[in-house]
Order: C-alpha cells, then sequence, then structure tokens
C-alpha cells in the first residue's frame, strides 16, 4: 500500500527529532524512494519534514546568497523567523552559496518564502512601472 507523503515526512521528522539524522536513515530514505519509485518526491517530503520540525520547536531557514552572510544578517534572520515560529526553541540558518543572485539574499522556512535578492526587487519596480504604479 502506498504511503501518503505527509505520512513518510511525519515518520522521518519523528525519527530525526529523536535520534538525529544518521547516515543509515538517510540511506533507507533514498533506498524506499527509489524502491517506490517515488524519487520526485524528495523536495515535497524535505518541505514536509522541515514544516513538521518547525511545529516541534526547530526551525531551519536556508539562506541563498552570493556572499557569506555577516554575524547581523544571521541574527536578523533568526530574529525574524522567531516571529513566524514564536514557539521555535532552537533556529538554524543554512547558507547556501548561490552565485547567480548579485545581491540581497533568498530565504526559505519550510514552506515559506522570502525573495530579498535584488533580482526579486528589481522585477517588481518593473512589474509596478508596466502597470503604472508607484512603488
Amino acid at each position: 500500500m502506498k504511503q501518503s507523503r505527509t505520512r513518510i515526512a511525519r515518520t522521518i521528522a519523528d525519527k530525526t527529532l529523536s535520534k538525529g539524522v544518521s547516515k543509515k536513515l538517510t540511506k533507507e530514505i533514498a533506498a524506499y524512494l527509489l524502491s517506490e519509485r517515488r524519487v520526485n518526491d524528495l523536495d515535497s517530503i524535505a518541505r514536509d519534514v522541515q514544516s513538521d520540525w518547525a511545529k516541534a520547536g526547530y526551525v531551519q531557514v536556508v539562506a541563498k546568497s552570493a556572499h557569506l552572510l555577516t554575524e547581523a544578517v544571521r541574527r536578523d534572520i533568526i530574529k525574524e523567523a522567531k516571529k513566524i515560529y514564536p514557539q521555535a526553541k532552537q533556529v538554524d540558518v543554512i547558507e547556501v552559496h548561490d552565485p547567480t543572485i548579485i545581491g540581497g539574499v533568498r530565504l526559505q522556512v519550510a514552506d515559506k518564502q522570502l525573495d530579498l535578492s535584488i533580482e526579486a526587487t528589481l522585477n517588481k519596480f518593473k512589474q509596478l512601472t508596466a502597470v503604472g504604479k508607484d512603488y
């Protein structure tokens, strides 16, 4: 019987919250997804796991930027994450180097995204200009 994506994610979240992430568990998950031909569900399952972790108080923020984040920026990201998840016991900022981002940062928390990159800002200006609105 095919298990639902959310049930798989909940099981993974429960195991990783209680025992941590291990290579063994990672291999078991990969083997299961391969055997069930559900590799395409991986990104969705990962987001669901992050969402379950966040509900349990452990928030992961993926911060994509072309440059290293300063400590001040990291603190600001953690502060904003705690506004979204006031029950957060722990907030981890996972920094991802992305040279395609000219400036600014893209943040992803479970099922939420915030794009503070220069490209996103310019695109917003372009859209507002196209409809004749002031920013």
